[in-house]
């Protein structure tokens, strides 16, 4: 029985990293078209990643929920993550109209902290989408998250991340401060960075003409 059971559990995870597969695919498609037609990329890399089992478990604990997959899977909702790292804010949109268009790609839902960041300045662009995924006797519509966001976000994310573990998720107010301001600094830099390229189009239209 406890053999079967964690068979269950291994194919359900297989079903999310056949589903972040598909995701995968779908943005190497779209960003390689986009280059071929209009000379730029806008999606400089992508990274995946797999809640382990236990952080499923612990997850669904937290909300009271009995440990099964039938919870997991209503649920859990980030199971499966897509980071993908754009260089301007202006790219951010542009992906997320391209996922939108995909006609086998359901959009659950989407939380822009990018035009309403969080309070301790964390910006990014979230979404929750449905991906079917094709198994050998039926079709499995799975969940993944999309996070998209710049360069710049993605490193104030990844720091912010480093030291809310490290004092254990209690911040010291002060730290927290610099936090936020350094936050509103790659905020500038993103908006610099994006005028500056726009600046730069200008001039090579004109240079064409």
């Amino acid at each position: 029985m406890q053999r079967d059971m964690m068979k269950q559990w291994a194919h359900f995870f297989l079903t999310y990293k056949f589903a972040l597969d598909e995701v995968e695919t779908k943005l190497n498609i779209l960003n390689e078209e986009f280059q071929f037609i209009h000379d730029y990329n806008p999606i400089e890399h992508v990274k995946t990643r797999i809640k382990n089992p236990e952080s499923v478990m612990d997850k669904l604990r937290r909300k009271n929920l009995d440990i099964n997959l039938e919870n997991a899977k209503e649920h859990i909702r980030d199971i499966a993550g897509v980071r993908v790292i754009c260089s301007f804010s202006t790219d951010i949109y542009q992906i997320l109209e391209m996922i939108s268009q995909q006609t086998d790609v359901k959009v659950i839902e989407v939380k822009d902290y990018v035009l309403n960041p969080k309070p301790n300045g964390y910006k990014s662009l979230h979404l929750i989408v449905e991906i079917p995924v094709f198994l050998t006797n039926r079709i499995e519509n799975v969940l993944v998250e999309i996070q998209i966001r710049t360069s710049a976000m993605d490193f104030w994310a990844s720091l912010e991340h480093k030291i809310y573990y490290k004092y254990n998720e209690g911040i010291p107010p002060e730290i927290q401060q610099q936090l936020k301001e350094s936050a509103d600094m790659i905020n500038l830099l993103d908006k610099r960075m994006l005028a500056l390229n726009q600046e730069v189009i200008k001039h090579r239209e004109f240079a064409i003409e």
